[in-house]
């Protein structure tokens, strides 16, 4: 772990400019961005930041910064040091992008992610998605996946079978 790296995680109402108001004001405290992920989760949205801070800016620095932000009113702001390496090994490099869609089926991410541990795969990226439909729930489910040397065949077709058996289209391209 290195001590100058933080884990900044956010999790608030979504609001227009909420990305571009915090990564300004980290920017302004000299601070660089590792991986970063955002995602909106129903109104709410979380934003997860591995962040290199320079060596005159600690952990309790970036915490009262934030939460000083009018954006940051009601948040649930977590800044803590980050306890792993900031790069990734190979099994963190997406190899594959899956899009799956239909009527809500639950039961089909345990489903996919049971069948990808079986291969040795890794998920990289997961979007899920439930959106009302005519009849029923729709449903958006994404992946960006690590997949083995030599399994990419058999992967994709475990996948394409998990998602037919629950009626659900099945699309993937290679990265």
């Amino acid at each position: 772990m290195a001590s100058n790296t933080a884990l900044i995680s956010i999790l608030c109402e979504d609001r227009p400019g909420l990305i571009a108001d915090v990564t300004g004001r980290l920017y302004d405290l000299g601070i660089n961005l590792g991986d970063t992920s955002f995602a909106v989760l129903g109104t709410g949205a979380k934003l997860t930041i591995v962040a290199k801070l320079p060596r005159e800016v600690g952990i309790a620095d970036v915490d009262e910064e934030l939460r000083t932000m009018p954006v940051m009113k009601g948040a649930d702001l977590t800044v803590a040091p980050f306890a792993f390496r900031e790069t990734h090994d190979q099994t963190a490099h997406i190899t594959h992008r899956i899009d799956i869609a239909g009527d809500d089926s639950p039961g089909l991410i345990a489903r996919l992610s049971e069948a990808l541990r079986r291969i040795g795969a890794n998920v990289v990226e997961l979007n899920s998605e439930s959106a009302p439909g005519a009849s029923r729930a729709r449903f958006m489910l994404r992946m960006a996946i690590w997949v083995p040397p030599g399994k990419e065949a058999v992967c994709m077709a475990t996948i394409a079978n998990t998602a037919g058996q629950m009626n659900l289209s099945c699309r993937w391209q290679q990265v």
